[in-house]
């Protein structure tokens, strides 16, 4: 999707976290969590800039809805500073912060009809009837639900609950919006679709999101950079080209998407080329890595679908490796393959189904496993 749409949203090519001179929306500073005796959120630092829709990635318990309370005003940091617009907010209450949450379970007014849900937060503000009511059409109209206005949330599909909640956070005009698992309550079906419409709407609007979530899938479509959260810190940020394909550890290679990893050695090493000695496939040929030494302890990591599955061993690859195809799994698009290696090792590979006519591989045929220097991931942590 194209992120050109707002006058204050992120420009394809005018991406601030590549220009050391730009100055972020939010920043936050060495900020810490604890618990009693448990560390929740352990030293995180992240520049955020003004229009991005940023994702907090991570597994349950890893810091990141305690990082987004923080910046809601909910928790207070045990130590460190929370940045908005230039203003430390840290200790600042949430209704005195230029910001909205949009929670999981939406928490819409039972008895209140749609429009009124939406209108609620301005009418409390002391906006008069007419102002309220005229913004929260607006916002309805955004969201697409203006045709259902005067139904009560339990009239409404899942989905459109989720529009209204949206509607409700953003009718406020806040600068920055966080979302806690905001699609976590809908179908695979329904939160593929609506992850699309959140996007309009954030580029539409070019409000600052944040968005947090589990679901690596996910965060792949909607952010604009992704950071990733493991035990309380932040152990990468990135795009999510960058992070799905150049992972600074195995954690994050693992974390997001499918992975094969096998440990090696580094050896021999060529301007255009190195080897890496594993015991599972053997020599691997990769695109060298700066900074290795000869006999380091490295691993490599190479995505299923860099690999390449042939019943004959291809003549000219750079890796090749011979298995026995154990299981197959047929997804419509494409077909998942777990390949037993020699030494009992899985090597999981996914080819796309591109014919209709062809014959493909099947359960217990010896096949050959090939892949590119360009496909290894060498990494060192």
């Amino acid at each position: 999707m194209n992120r050109t749409a707002a006058p204050d949203a992120i420009a394809a090519d005018t991406k601030p976290w590549r220009d050391p001179g730009a100055e972020p929306f939010i920043g936050i500073r060495n900020i810490t969590k604890r618990f009693d005796d448990f560390t929740a959120v352990d030293d995180v630092s992240l520049d955020i800039y003004r229009g991005e829709l940023f994702c907090l990635l991570g597994g349950s318990g890893c810091g990141k809805s305690t990082l987004l309370r923080m910046l809601a005003g909910f928790e207070t940091p045990s130590a460190g500073q929370i940045l908005i617009d230039g203003q430390d907010m840290a200790r600042v209450p949430p209704d005195r912060r230029p910001t909205n949450m949009m929670f999981q379970s939406y928490a819409l007014f039972p008895h209140m009809s749609v429009e009124k849900n939406v209108a609620y937060g301005l009418l409390r503000e002391g906006k008069s009837r007419a102002e309220a009511h005229a913004r929260a059409g607006e916002m309805l109209k955004l969201v697409k639900l203006e045709s259902l206005a005067r139904r009560k949330p339990h009239q409404l599909s899942g989905g459109q609950r989720q529009r209204v909640a949206l509607a409700r956070a953003l009718v406020k005009q806040p600068k920055l919006l966080l979302l806690d698992e905001p699609l976590g309550a809908l179908d695979k079906k329904l939160r593929e679709e609506t992850q699309f419409e959140l996007i309009r709407i954030q580029e539409t609007l070019g409000v600052t999101f944040i968005v947090v979530t589990h679901d690596q899938d996910e965060a792949m479509t909607l952010a604009t950079r992704i950071g990733v959260m493991n035990e309380g810190a932040i152990v990468q940020v990135g795009e999510p080209r960058e992070i799905y394909e150049e992972p600074n550890s195995r954690f994050v290679a693992d974390f997001i998407g499918s992975v094969n990893l096998f440990e090696g050695r580094a050896g021999m090493a060529a301007p255009d080329m190195m080897r890496i000695d594993t015991e599972v496939l053997g020599p691997v040929n990769a695109r060298p890595r700066p900074g290795l030494t000869q006999g380091q302890t490295v691993w490599v990591a190479i995505r299923p679908e860099r690999i390449g599955l042939s019943r004959e061993k291809p003549a000219d690859a750079a890796n090749a490796v011979p298995g026995v195809v154990e299981e197959v799994a047929y997804r419509g698009h494409m077909s998942s393959y777990r390949v037993r290696l020699a030494g009992g090792q899985m090597l999981r590979v996914t080819q796309s189904n591109l014919t209709r006519d062809v014959d493909p591989i099947s359960w217990d045929e010896p096949v050959w496993a090939s892949f590119t220097p360009a496909a290894v991931r060498v990494l060192t942590e």
